[in-house]
């Protein structure tokens, strides 16, 4: 077969027609930073955005949540949810909305968010036991794979192709990537979340969950690496051709997780992924 290598030229331009996100988003992720919060001027900031509100209101419904059809606005889903949750969910749904989902024969998106999903619950429950950020681990984790999506919906046949020679030779999918398209899901990923001005935390711990950079301390990579590599052991994305990737001794250790806390994550992740895997493919 043909490598249909990538030119990185073509990636960097194809994730520069990326919309920008949306003005009520920037708002709400800038928010976060501040302590003196307009709670209502923020709420009439995003309901003022019909295809934003009628996104977020439906993923704030959604089981995951815990309070499904209890949210009817988005004052009441800050108040009910919380500022930072609603701007995971804000966010999500526009990265959702971002990306064509018939465009790659192949690709199966709705195993592909069961996984992130999974990740992002696994990656939050990392975060608990290790005293990190827990929404920051749940961005991590819900959006480590993005570059995917973008290969998927920009880059359909080569992507497609990519995935056909990974099933045909047994390999991982990101050495697939990285042999026949010169590139991989996580470096495309890196370069959208520049793109989206993600915290720089996040958007590293999307451009390196496959190659982490060396660090004294557990960071948010490490977790994003861990959840994806744990997921992928529980196969909870549902495909037939799910590999797990390796491990990074170095960022497994840089945990310390116990036995204990380990099959604690492990049974929980599971629990929560199996009851609220579709609710994100909207």
């Amino acid at each position: 077969m043909t490598h249909a290598t990538l030119h990185p030229d073509a990636v960097h331009a194809k994730v520069r027609t990326l919309p920008a996100l949306p003005q009520a988003v920037i708002e709400l992720r800038s928010a976060l930073k501040r302590e003196d919060v307009a709670v209502d001027e923020l709420a009439a900031t995003i309901s003022h955005d019909q295809a934003l509100t009628a996104k977020t209101l439906r993923l704030a419904n959604s089981s995951f949540y815990g309070v499904a059809g209890r949210v009817s606005s988005i004052r009441g889903a800050i108040n009910i949810l919380g500022l930072r949750t609603v701007a995971t969910v804000a966010t999500t749904a526009v990265v959702i909305s971002s990306f064509d989902r018939t465009a790659c024969t192949g690709f199966d998106f709705d195993g592909f968010w069961r996984h992130a999903l999974a990740t992002a619950f696994c990656a939050q429950e990392l975060a608990a036991v290790t005293h990190m950020d827990g929404e920051a681990a749940f961005s991590a984790g819900l959006l480590h794979d993005i570059g995917r999506l973008a290969l998927a919906t920009y880059f359909p046949l080569e992507l497609g192709q990519t995935l056909a020679w990974a099933a045909e030779h047994d390999v991982h999918a990101i050495e697939a990537e990285r042999l026949m398209l010169n590139t991989d899901h996580a470096a495309v990923g890196g370069l959208i979340a520049e793109h989206w001005n993600f915290a720089p935390a996040i958007a590293e711990a999307i451009r390196c969950h496959h190659e982490l950079p060396a660090h004294t301390t557990a960071t948010l990579a490490d977790l994003a690496h861990v959840a994806d590599n744990m997921t992928h052991a529980l196969d909870l994305s549902g495909l037939d051709e799910d590999m797990v990737p390796p491990l990074s001794l170095a960022a497994w250790e840089r945990l310390a997780l116990s036995p204990q806390q380990v099959q604690r994550i492990f049974e929980r992740t599971e629990r929560q992924a199996q009851g609220v895997r579709d609710s994100l493919t909207v």
